[in-house]
């Protein structure tokens, strides 16, 4: 008998048995990733590689809104061993992300963002940790008694702080992505670590660059491969690396930061979310998820979050007023009836500029700074537009497609303030969910506002802007010049958010 079979393994040729292997892997793998009928729907997935293929890596935006042409507003893709969902309309996120929310209110395990954030701080967490450390950071910063100044502020003496650099350009055309980076994230250094920094400070300017550098990274085909072969890339050379190195760097300034609050720590006087989160680890009985690794993880995710979005948003409000000096002398024309020239805005005239707030919401909307919210996990099985979603499904709502729902808005891909105006006055809209919605929606939305609000209306009050004369028509492939003087307009050379994925 073993005879026999040795005989007729031999005779089998290299060739056979390397088919033969490549065909069992292949049907294991389908077998493995066979869902129910009732399943949302979704292109085929290719064996191992999934659905990657079917994603345009520097638009996925783009990629997911033709597939929701052909599968609707609720389909599936294959990422590797990812199982994801994506939402598509108002409705479809509602009923998720409010009406079902408790099914949803956890992150996955995303590999790259487990492996940075191991599951800690305020964005990746999950269960009670996560639901003490938002309760405790929504608190923190909605009382702004981060030593005697409020956030209010804090804004307003660093819009001068920004007006004041404009205005040593004296004129001549420059890149405005430097001091909009630097006033933003000043906020957030302000109520995190309790300081503010020089716009020349040298290892602030290195801190700057490891955020930005590492976001560019997360949105390449690198961080995609990472997520699908985890196991594989931690092992291979090449850029996903480089966001793991300057994690290690930003946790190395924190955590001196940390060190010398601890040094210098008074109970009694509350300084910064760091003084109030070490108040919070020296009570009795304090939950056990607050500890010094949460707490630099928390410090972390202020931070990264407190600068991007709004420093990119911000740049995309002066681009649209460049290339739009109609809607600018409007705005300009109320600031100056309302607020004048002789104070700076406050938020208690945002009531009284409806057509400025107006324009700031639609900057935020046409933009389109994340396409896509934080991914969701489901945590129990359950079922949306009758389909069936079983639990540890990945869930990722596509918030662009409700920002330019042609059912929604007059005019999606224009940007056009009246969407937000009705007789005159401002009115909210209930698609205008750039920051997603449910419980584990932005955390930082309200500082968020406040911060456009007064830089925004602090810059169009005192400048105006425009392309440059020498300069061709914006185009979206460079990055932005600008020009100022303090009575005469100033401006832009070009679009300076192309790869963010705004208007399509």
């Amino acid at each position: 008998m073993f005879h026999c079979f040795a005989v007729f393994w031999e005779s089998l040729s290299l060739k056979i048995v390397l088919v033969f292997f490549a065909t069992f892997l292949i049907v294991a793998d389908y077998v493995r990733r066979r869902h129910s009928r009732d399943f949302p729907p979704g292109p085929m997935p290719l064996p191992f590689l999934g659905n990657l293929l079917h994603l345009d890596a520097t638009k996925p935006h783009l990629s997911i809104q033709k597939l929701a042409d052909i599968y609707g507003n609720i389909f599936s893709l294959q990422l590797g061993n990812l199982q994801i969902v994506f939402l598509n309309g108002l409705e479809l996120m509602k009923e998720a992300l409010i009406h079902q929310g408790e099914n949803f209110l956890d992150r996955p395990k995303f590999p790259i963002l487990y492996d940075l954030s191991k599951a800690m701080g305020l964005i990746m967490s999950n269960g009670l940790p996560w639901k003490q450390h938002r309760r405790f950071a929504l608190s923190t910063l909605r009382n702004f008694g981060l030593g005697k100044r409020s956030l209010e502020e804090r804004i307003q003496e660093e819009s001068r702080f920004l007006t004041g650099a404009i205005e040593n350009e004296k004129g001549q055309p420059f890149d405005p992505h430097h001091e909009i980076d630097n006033a933003v994230s000043n906020i957030i250094c302000s109520i995190t670590f309790g300081n503010r920094f020089d716009y020349h400070d040298s290892q602030f300017q290195k801190l700057l660059h490891l955020v930005y550098e590492a976001g560019a990274i997360h949105q390449s085909i690198w961080a995609q491969l990472y997520n699908i072969f985890p196991a594989l890339m931690k092992q291979l050379p090449g850029p996903h690396q480089t966001i793991f190195k300057n994690r290690e760097q930003l946790k190395c300034f924190v955590r001196k930061i940390i060190k010398k609050h601890q040094e210098n720590w008074n109970p009694l006087e509350t300084r910064d979310f760091i003084d109030a989160y070490l108040n919070e680890m020296a009570k009795e009985d304090v939950s056990s998820s607050f500890h010094e690794e949460n707490l630099l993880q928390s410090a972390i995710d202020l931070f990264n979050a407190g600068t991007e979005t709004t420093s990119t948003t911000l740049r995309w409000a002066l681009l649209y007023m460049a290339i739009y000096p109609d809607i600018q002398e409007r705005v300009q024309s109320e600031i100056d009836s309302v607020i004048g020239q002789s104070r700076p805005p406050v938020m208690a005239d945002k009531d009284n500029l409806p057509y400025t707030n107006a324009v700031i919401h639609e900057i935020q909307r046409i933009s389109n700074i994340l396409p896509f919210s934080v991914p969701r996990l489901a945590t129990n099985n359950t079922e949306i537009a009758g389909f069936h979603v079983p639990k540890g499904t990945l869930l990722f709502c596509n918030i662009a497609s409700v920002l330019f729902d042609k059912d929604e808005w007059d005019t999606p891909k224009k940007f056009n303030p009246n969407h937000f105006l009705s007789n005159g006055q401002f009115r909210i809209r209930e698609a205008f969910i750039p920051f997603s919605a449910g419980k584990r929606a932005c955390l930082g939305e309200r500082l968020a506002q406040m911060e456009l609000f007064l830089f925004f209306t602090a810059l169009i009050q005192k400048f105006s802007f425009q392309a440059p004369k020498e300069r061709p028509r914006p185009r979206h492939d460079h990055l932005p010049r600008w020009r100022e003087t303090p009575q005469e307009p100033s401006g832009i050379h070009s679009d300076p958010l192309a790869s963010w994925g705004g208007p399509s």
